[in-house]
């Protein structure tokens, strides 16, 4: 098994003039759960249909499971398993039909979580696709692509249109398949999701792949946001702190935006008579803009 799951080289598409996605050189484990994040636009679907072969390239590389994508791509897709971002499906077909004809394109691969998937997510297979919901589209969706224990799952917004139980078990599942050795490639906007479940994220912007951390250390770099009473006025000195912008809420509360080491901030604080102290770490999601707003000032 090749340690890599996913490597692309300067990997860049155009449609015309437009590029879709710009020398990306991106890497994930074997074995991990990556997320891609990134707004509208930014580059994030055309990057997964390039990685399923339903783009080409205008240059660049990529290698799935180890093998060329350029040479071995019929062998690829008969290993991984994939969600697109818009599902559709046989409208006249009913959900059994529909897997049993997805199942025979690959038919050396048995089926051997259809059905615990159908229990687990609650699905009707003997109804017409085009009688259900969106919701229930989108659940076929996903029993089509874990069904036959591909190697590796590359999904793009694959809990967009399920309820909140849905999505908690579909994570569950994903968790499920990363600690038998598979792994899972996945795009979202829903960053508390993402937070949760991913051991990596890479940012996508304007094409570029931004950055590529784990999630933790992602965390640690951004602001940290802290409140506190304090038990008297201070002198205005008394609120320059090196770690952290104060502000004040209202009356003797406070607020603090933590850029710096939390350690020096607590011993900053240590010189006033505090009474009470709330310290909120970022989430993933405030990650996120922080480092976009950061981008964006960056812009000449």
């Amino acid at each position: 098994m090749a340690d890599k799951a996913i490597e692309t080289h300067g990997l860049t598409k155009y449609y015309g003039k437009s590029p879709g996605v710009l020398n990306l050189d991106l890497e994930v484990n074997t074995g991990e759960i990556f997320g891609f994040l990134g707004p509208n636009g930014s580059g994030k679907t055309t990057t997964i249909r390039l990685l399923v072969s339903l783009l080409y390239p205008t240059s660049g590389s990529i290698r799935i499971l180890g093998y060329d994508i350029a040479c071995s791509s019929l062998d690829i897709r008969r290993r991984i398993g994939y969600i697109p971002g818009e599902v559709r499906l046989f409208q006249e077909l009913t959900g059994t039909e529909a897997l049993r004809l997805l199942e025979s394109f690959q038919p050396d691969r048995p089926s051997i979580f259809k059905d615990d998937l159908i229990q687990r997510f609650d699905f009707d297979p003997s109804r017409k696709i085009k009688q259900y919901s969106s919701g229930n589209k989108q659940k076929l969706a996903i029993i089509q692509a874990f069904m036959q224990d591909p190697e590796l799952l590359i999904l793009d917004e694959p809990t967009a249109t399920l309820d909140p139980l849905m999505r908690h078990l579909f994570y569950e599942l994903v968790k499920e398949f990363r600690d038998r050795g598979r792994t899972i490639f996945i795009s979202s906007h829903i960053l508390p999701e993402m937070e949760d479940t991913c051991d990596r994220v890479g940012i996508i912007r304007k094409g570029r792949l931004a950055t590529v951390e784990d999630v933790k250390s992602l965390e640690a770099k951004k602001l940290r946001h802290a409140e506190f009473v304090l038990t008297s006025e201070p002198m205005p000195e008394e609120l320059h702190f090196s770690s952290a912008k104060i502000s004040r809420i209202d009356g003797p509360r406070f607020r603090a935006d933590i850029s710096g080491d939390m350690d020096l901030f607590i011993k900053e604080l240590s010189r006033l008579q505090v009474s009470d102290l709330q310290v909120d770490h970022a989430s993933l999601e405030e990650v996120f803009l922080e480092f976009y707003r950061e981008e964006e000032n960056d812009q000449p």
